[in-house]
């Protein structure tokens, strides 16, 4: 509530948050999973109940930027995250995507991340198109920590 409140100037003051969240404790920052070129976040404002976002540390804006190792981790990422999320939700099906630059629809165009979004049959994904509404029946806190203990090794 607190981002929602702020203004966009001052939410463009603030910093880029991919690249702060790794500074903070991963409860504060919904992080599910560090690697070692990228990490694994819970989306603020999620689409679905386990949004997550796969994000470089390096603060690239284009998916072409990132290194071999970039590219590789965030790939055993999502397939990780797949299957952690398929296990702790018995979701259907996934949507898996990049918003490369501003006009292309990423929110924050300036730090590359991966949108993975789990999908039941009969999801009320169409909701924020029709009814401005999302129905989200779980807080954000308990979906980290589910999935952040279903991550194997932790």
């Amino acid at each position: 509530m607190a981002y929602v409140g702020q203004d966009a100037g001052e939410r463009a003051d603030a910093g880029c948050p991919f690249c702060r969240a790794p500074q903070l404790s991963d409860e504060q920052a919904l992080i599910v999973h560090r690697g070692e070129h990228a990490y694994a976040l819970l989306n603020l404002y999620p689409y679905n109940t386990g949004h997550l976002l796969v994000c470089p540390y390096r603060h690239i804006a284009g998916y072409d930027e990132a290194t071999p190792e970039e590219v590789a981790e965030i790939g055993e990422i999502t397939q990780t995250a797949m299957r952690v999320i398929r296990a702790t939700s018995g979701c259907d099906g996934f949507n898996i995507g990049m918003n490369q630059g501003g006009i292309a629809g990423a929110g924050i165009a300036a730090h590359l991340h991966q949108h993975l979004v789990p999908r039941w049959s009969g999801d009320a994904n169409f909701f924020p198109i029709v009814a401005q509404t999302k129905a989200l029946p779980r807080l954000l806190g308990e979906v980290r920590a589910e999935i952040a203990n279903a991550w194997p090794g932790a």
